[in-house]
């Protein structure tokens, strides 16, 4: 009975979301606002129905209930709790069922901000949410339904696939989805926006808080997304630059594209129709990346799904919502009025450049992401794009786009003093310079690319503590004074430096992955294999039995100079429901460096393959994520967005069309 009230409960979230569509735009065309007050009301009935569809499915799963086809595929009696709630968004029909719902939670909480949007916007900006909620949800009801029965009900499920099976891929799909669906409100703004002809320093400061909060929450996903690849695959990579990579990457560089730009909007009222633009883009690379690891045209181990009939449906929504904006953009765009103007030389020339590069890197990672699969489309010849392409490509945008990063948050608005500015950064310039030197000389034998991205890594920290500085110090003056006034910044102005020291710190643990060193051996118990200044011995090889797998587990004993750091345990596991192996890697963490085992397979002498990397500051690459997200939230918390956006009362009438 649960099943069919959640099945229900879609079908009436279509016919809300029809309503939250068709009321709203006519309200706000006529001017009336209690027809444009029905969207709020009706975004809130929306989200309680997926809500409550989503709550019917997950206790499906935790009650093991096999007369359901989704539970059949991807759960099991024997399996985690954890592992059955997060098995709910570990498939296909789940996942999109979780992606409708995070998409109603944004309207819902759009719908709640009641002062901090202009009521002409908020009800445009809701009927275009509602029209993506509505095409997804007609999506799910007609070829995904996650609530189809099975009859006769199996006695056991066929179990979740088991690199599933782990909390990194618990937490990495939320996160993911949260950045990705976060962009439809940026998309519905802009869409909105060019519906009321309209865009001005309120629209950019209204949109920018969502923008952000998706660009943190992407960050937050794309990390834990790279992290868990690093752990669980076990061949030691953190980032292959796999299809599926690269389509959660281009809205996050797009998205990074949006957040500087609407920077721009709201400081100088200028960049509105390139605004608008990076806005409907980066939500449509949020859509084709929905596209490429549902349709089926791909093979990862990051999809869910692999049904060409799906595919096409979801193409069809791809070329609705990303045809259709792109037509209202080129229809309406022309007629926004222009914005302020400023000198080449200032904070938003920077930005500008700041949006050149970051476009031109997202157009190259689009191509080598694409091509391979037009071309196999239109001559069936099939090639393999990989990390030679993109390193040769994406890495020289990247290494002047840093370079600008610490010049440009130094520059004034409007009209910025150059020569004054690179003085001011001539310390940060000088330290970043001997770091790189000093690293020269220590590796001398080593790569050479290695130490000058530690340099830039440097450059950008110290940048951004020298914004710090520079902002709240000066000559003579008591130090108490100082911190009071580097604690009265805005948190904007925080969370900027917070996040550009976390990209450096992301490049520097980058850059030192040159420096990890590989041995491959045989080993039998009691011998020892060296890796870098590390010895790792193999103490003994265990079978162990776990909630619904076997292992194999390898003891190995870490040591520097014959005294035990610590020990390693590194399996070989097959789960017994789809008798599929699985490797999980030991790591052994050494301050920022780690040391990585992973167990290959038994040769008939008796000896097991092992697999044994050192890998220096490799957490860094993860850690400079966090520490970007939390200069977002920082951003996030600023005065100015809690405040919100003035709102004017007088109702405004449309422009004529």
């Amino acid at each position: 009975m649960l099943i069919e009230a959640g099945h229900y409960a879609l079908a009436l979230a279509l016919s809300l979301s029809l309503i939250q569509l068709i009321v709203p735009l006519w309200g706000a065309r006529a001017n009336d606002p209690a027809l444009m007050g029905v969207a709020p009301v009706t975004a809130l009935a929306v989200l309680g129905c997926v809500a409550f569809a989503f709550l019917a499915l997950t206790v499906a799963y935790v009650t093991s209930d096999f007369s359901i086809l989704n539970v059949v595929a991807n759960s099991h009696s024997s399996k985690p709790m954890i592992y059955k709630i997060s098995g709910v968004w570990g498939n296909h029909e789940g996942s999109m069922l979780l992606w409708v719902l995070i998409l109603t939670l944004f309207g819902a909480i759009l719908a709640m901000a009641r002062d901090a949007v202009p009521h002409r916007l908020r009800a445009n900006t809701l009927a275009v949410q509602a029209s993506i909620t509505l095409a997804f949800l007609l999506y799910l009801i007609t070829v995904s339904n996650p609530f189809t029965r099975v009859n006769p009900a199996p006695l056991e499920g066929q179990d979740l696939n088991p690199l599933l099976q782990d909390f990194g891929l618990a937490v990495h799909p939320p996160l993911l989805y949260l950045g990705y669906v976060g962009f439809s409100i940026s998309f519905a703004f802009a869409v909105a926006a060019l519906i009321g002809g309209r865009i001005d320093a309120i629209w950019a400061r209204v949109v920018r808080p969502w923008t952000l909060g998706a660009w943190i929450f992407l960050t937050l996903g794309i990390a834990m997304g790279s992290y868990w690849a690093y752990y669980e695959l076990g061949w030691g990579g953190w980032w292959f630059w796999d299809p599926v990579e690269n389509a959660s990457f281009m809205p996050w560089l797009a998205g990074t594209a949006l957040l500087h730009s609407t920077v721009v909007m709201e400081r100088r009222d200028a960049l509105k129709v390139w605004t608008i633009l990076l806005a409907i883009l980066t939500f449509s690379l949020s859509l084709l990346g929905t596209f490429l690891v549902r349709s089926g045209i791909l093979t990862s181990v990051h999809s869910f799904a692999v049904d060409p009939a799906r595919g096409v449906f979801i193409l069809a929504i791809l070329i609705v919502f990303i045809g259709g904006s792109l037509a209202l953009f080129a229809w309406r765009a022309p007629l926004l009025r222009q914005g302020g103007l400023f000198a080449p030389v200032s904070r938003e020339g920077a930005l500008v450049m700041n949006n050149l590069f970051l476009a031109a890197a997202c157009a190259t990672v689009f191509i080598g992401t694409l091509y391979p699969l037009a071309l196999e489309a239109l001559t069936g010849e099939k090639i393999s794009v990989g990390p030679p392409f993109f390193n040769l490509t994406f890495v020289p945008l990247m290494v002047p786009l840093l370079l600008l990063v610490p010049l440009g948050q130094t520059l004034a608005w409007k009209r910025g003093d150059f020569l004054g500015t690179a003085q001011r950064l001539f310390v940060v310039f000088g330290l970043a310079l001997l770091a790189t030197l000093i690293l020269l000389s220590l590796t001398v034998e080593g790569p050479v690319a290695a130490p000058l991205g530690v340099g830039i890594g440097a450059y950008l920290i110290f940048g951004s503590v020298n914004e710090i500085v520079t902002r709240s110090w000066k000559r003579n003056q008591r130090i108490s004074i100082t911190l009071r006034k580097a604690t009265g910044l805005p948190r904007s102005t925080w969370g900027m430096v917070v996040a550009h020291a976390g990209v450096g710190v992301t490049v520097i643990g980058i850059a030192a992955t040159a420096w990890s060193t590989e041995t491959i051996a045989t080993m039998r118990p009691g011998e020892r294999v060296g890796v870098a200044s590390y010895e790792a011995r193999l103490e003994s090889v265990q079978p162990r039995t776990g909630p619904n797998y076997r292992e194999d587990v390898a003891l190995l004993t870490v040591l520097q100079a014959d005294r035990t750091i610590g020990t390693v345990e590194t399996m070989k596991r097959v789960y017994l429901a789809r008798s599929m192996p699985t490797t999980e890697a030991g790591i052994l963490t050494t301050g920022l460096s780690q040391i990585y085992i992973s167990l290959g397979d038994v040769q008939a002498d008796g000896s097991i393959g092992i697999r044994l990397y050192y890998k220096p500051l490799i957490l860094l690459i993860w850690l400079g994520a966090i520490v970007m997200a939390v200069g977002g939230v920082l951003s996030l918390t600023d005065r100015r967005f809690r405040i919100g956006a003035a709102v004017r009362t007088r109702m405004v009438p449309a422009p004529a069309e």
